[in-house]
């Protein structure tokens, strides 16, 4: 399916001849997952599958395996220590490391406890994290040790106190939990060794509207906000997702993303949880060892961003490729142009495409394997005019709903049933929110997300908008980007936005750059700076020098003629540098480098 056809009611039941037995089983899911009183919390929903799955694998890493009574005793022993240590219910905990079970296990510990868990960005460092941290003021905070030096970098700037810098050693606690960690913090895990392994009585006081964990997004002005996550949300999306993908209990989800980010979290982890199935956890994502992997584990499913899905694809065609245990996939990023190679070159049945965001009220799943789509929901889209990057109203001020087939701006109504509980920082909440859009006095929410109903209540992604754009997996803000660059020495003005690069996921980040009169900068160093400065998928891989960057009336800068022009050499007129792969630098830019880029001899 090519990203302009249309689905009628014949295409979509001769594409998925099991439509009509689905459906019933979807609503029944769906009523069942609001319904289940077991689902009140995190804790909850964790005893209630120990209780019927005991023995069963609950994570798989590396060597290593939990079962569910091994994973849930490990986090009462680390809850039952912070208890000790006067942790209370509603307290936050920082937590700040990498994939690995004791990520997991000191997640479900504070959950038990009825505390919040804000779950830290890994790449970020310096006032970044710091930033992060504050936001949702602490009481204590646990880093991984391999993490520890970034968290050293600010404590100074950190109000928690000395006594509640808690540290996982790098390794096996949980057979060796004496493995030792810096003298500056307090080993968690090597505390918690004697500690009992029965569930809390505080878990059941835990409601379904408290606070599970943050997870930060860039969001669209500039630093980290705090997306709010409730037990409620957790726990109705795991019965819910485990449906939509048709989890067992003999499943084993394969997540090689970062479980501070909501794909690995609300969409994987949880919905294992509910059906009992067993997650693999991967430290970091390795294409060369992806296939071998998911042998190695008999992965049936698969936890994908697109991005994810493109690296795989540019490894080198073996003739292995579609011998493998995996069955399924479920995520979100999937360009149609890769869609179809992908599904034929490995020999993947089901794509289960989703859409979604950590504070969205509003979610969309291919349940029905139709190519090419983000599947089905009951969608509003407003139209939206892209030239001058704002809603379009008609002569009462209301929006308008787009035509089908033509790209609209998504947003999501805020009621009873579909909440929005966005950040800890209300201004931010406020700033999302559309009122009186058509009619006094309703509320909708801004996903910033362009769609296209291409019929059937099946949609499309289009394209993001606003000052955040999408790359390596990421939400790049500008803003945030803008105010780093802002702040070199040699920098007198600058905008930044996403460009397309052929055969990419999302959009790469670029600068135009006005210099400082009279001087000449150091690209090398320019590059050097902003890798300090920034996560890596954020550094600008384009630089465009302007002597003058044009505005608005009201001192905007214009970004549309900018990023259309992109990094062509032809249309820019200007000296354009590229941050070439593994080069460490920025090089300039000539009309062979360009078309070697577009051609794909670079992988970025």
């Amino acid at each position: 399916m090519s990203s302009f056809d249309r689905i009628t009611p014949l295409q979509l039941i001769k594409r998925s001849p099991n439509v009509i037995k689905r459906i019933p089983a979807i609503i029944q899911g769906m009523i069942a997952a609001k319904q289940k009183k077991e689902f009140e919390s995190v804790g909850l929903l964790v005893e209630r599958t120990v209780n019927k799955y005991p023995l069963r694998t609950a994570i798989y890493y590396e060597d290593r395996t939990l079962n569910y009574t091994e994973f849930n005793q490990a986090a009462n022993k680390v809850a039952h220590y912070l208890k000790e240590s006067g942790f209370k219910k509603g307290n936050v905990v920082a937590l700040f490391m990498h994939n690995r079970p004791e990520f997991l296990i000191c997640l479900l510990a504070v959950a038990k406890l009825g505390g919040t868990t804000a779950l830290l960005n890994t790449a970020q460092t310096g006032k970044v994290l710091a930033h992060s941290i504050n936001l949702v003021s602490p009481r204590l905070i646990i880093a991984g040790q391999e993490l520890t030096q970034p968290i050293d970098d600010i404590r100074a700037q950190l109000s928690i106190k000395e006594e509640f810098f808690f540290c996982a050693a790098d390794g096996d606690v949980r057979s060796n939990p004496s493995l030792s960690v810096p003298d500056q913090y307090v080993n968690i895990f090597a505390n918690s060794q004697n500690s009992p392994t029965d569930n809390l009585p505080d878990t059941a006081l835990v409601s379904r509207y408290d606070h599970f964990c943050y997870i930060y997004t860039s969001g669209t002005t500039g630093m980290p906000k705090a997306v709010i996550t409730k037990h409620d949300r957790f726990c109705w999306a795991s019965n819910l997702i485990k449906v939509f993908v048709q989890l067992e209990k003999e499943d084993i989800y394969y997540v090689p993303l970062p479980l501070f980010h909501a794909t690995a979290l609300l969409a994987s982890w949880n919905s294992v949880i509910a059906s009992g199935a067993a997650i693999v956890i991967k430290r970091k994502f390795s294409a060369s060892e992806f296939w071998n992997d998911i042998n190695k584990y008999q992965a049936t499913i698969f936890g994908y961003v697109g991005e994810l899905c493109r690296y795989l694809l540019n490894q080198p065609p073996k003739a292995s490729d579609g011998r493998h245990t995996l069955k399924k996939m479920f995520g979100n990023g999937l360009r149609p142009g890769n869609w179809m190679e992908f599904k034929n070159r490995f020999q993947v049945p089901t794509i289960i495409e989703g859409y979604g965001s950590s504070e969205g009220n509003i979610g969309f799943a291919n349940l029905f394997n139709m190519d090419c789509t983000i599947g089905m929901g009951n969608a509003t889209l407003v139209e939206y005019d892209k030239e001058k990057d704002e809603i379009v109203r008609d002569s009462a001020g209301h929006m308008i709903k787009a035509k089908q087939g033509e790209a609209g701006l998504l947003i999501g109504q805020i009621t009873d049933k579909s909440p929005f509980s966005g950040y800890t920082q209300k201004d931010k909440t406020e700033a999302v929110i559309l009122r009186d859009v058509f009619k006094p006095g309703d509320a909708w929410f801004n996903t910033g997300d362009l769609l296209r109903n291409i019929g059937c209540w099946h949609f499309q992604f289009v394209d993001r908008l606003g000052d955040t754009f999408r790359w390596k997996g990421e939400n790049v803000s500008t803003t945030e980007v803008e105010n780093t660059l802002i702040t070199h020495p040699d920098i007198a003005h600058c905008t930044v936005y996403g460009v397309e690069i052929p055969d990419t996921n999302g959009r790469a980040g670029m600068a135009t750059i006005t210099p400082q009169p009279n001087t000449e900068v150091n690209y090398k160093e320019l590059f050097e700076f902003l890798s300090k400065s920034l996560p890596p998928y954020a550094v600008p891989l384009f630089i465009r020098v302007k002597q003058k960057l044009d505005t608005t009336d009201t001192f905007k800068y214009k970004k549309v003629e900018l990023k259309t022009q992109a990094y062509d050499v032809k249309k820019c007129n200007e000296p354009l540098y590229v941050a070439l792969p593994k080069s460490g630098q920025y090089t300039p830019m000539n009309e062979d480098l360009q078309m070697e880029i577009d051609g794909g001899n670079y992988r970025f």
